[in-house]
């Protein structure tokens, strides 16, 4: 059985938004801003013109049948989404790469935040520099947990009638790694491996999903997508503190 609060986790990207604005946290939302939006402007040109080359290579691998190119308007639009869907979370994985030493510390003082801890920055550049090594694997662990299941979903993607079903697959996985790419910072603060992150966010799986659906959306709009990052990570610190908090310790 499915366990957690679909409609809670809904919530925590919202609260993420309103958390982003905090004067504490401020300094180290704008920064890796910043960097995702020089990001954005290098690939954004890029992305398109990939987006138009494997719209056209999909289509051109249907076989001749009829009633398929009858329906050719329909799998461009599922092949639209999946492939955008790639897409997005690709600028969310080079993004989180380049940050992931500042979206960790973001974590950390969100969650003293939250918890009514005082939040102090004195050390902040000297952890930050520290944990780059650490936060660079653990984005590369994501990848490694990622490409294997996006490269079986693509191959799915491609097979008509099949592709119908694929679509739907890949919108529930991306809203899964959107859950597990964020709820990951602070699990990393609290030195919980990213085996036992996914075991946890299993136990709480509606949660994970409510969070992780509106982060996948967000993460598919141009510009919002600028924004959403450093918002999720500060959502995810309220996901951690409300619903994982108190179980990580039996996870280390």
């Amino acid at each position: 059985m499915l366990k957690g609060n679909f409609f809670r986790g809904l919530g925590y990207l919202g609260e993420g938004f309103r958390l982003i604005r905090q004067p504490g946290l401020r300094l180290f939302v704008i920064i890796p801003l910043i960097i995702n939006i020089l990001l954005f402007g290098l690939l954004f040109y890029f992305l398109a013109e990939l987006f138009a080359a494997m719209i056209a290579a999909a289509m051109g691998w249907l076989p001749d049948w009829a009633w398929l190119q009858s329906l050719d308007w329909l799998f461009w639009i599922l092949y639209g989404v999946v492939i955008l869907l790639m897409l997005a979370y690709g600028f969310v994985i080079l993004a989180n790469l380049i940050g992931s030493p500042f979206y960790g510390y973001l974590a950390e003082l969100t969650e003293k935040h939250l918890t009514g801890q005082e939040v102090s920055t004195d050390d902040g550049w000297g952890q930050i520099i520290r944990d780059i090594p650490r936060a660079l694997w653990r984005e590369v662990q994501k990848i490694l947990y990622y490409l294997p299941r996006a490269i079986g979903l693509l191959i799915l993607g491609l097979i008509p009638v099949v592709n119908l079903v694929a679509a739907v697959l890949w919108f529930l996985f991306n809203s899964w790694m959107m859950a597990l790419q964020y709820v990951d910072y602070p699990a990393d603060n609290h030195k919980v491996s990213f085996p036992a992150l996914r075991k946890l966010l299993g136990d709480t799986r509606l949660s994970a999903f409510g969070f992780g659906l509106p982060v996948a959306l967000a993460a598919m709009v141009p510009v919002l997508n600028l924004v959403v990052v450093p918002a999720a990570v500060c959502g995810a610190a309220a996901y951690w503190v409300r619903e994982s908090g108190a179980d990580y310790k039996q996870l280390k």
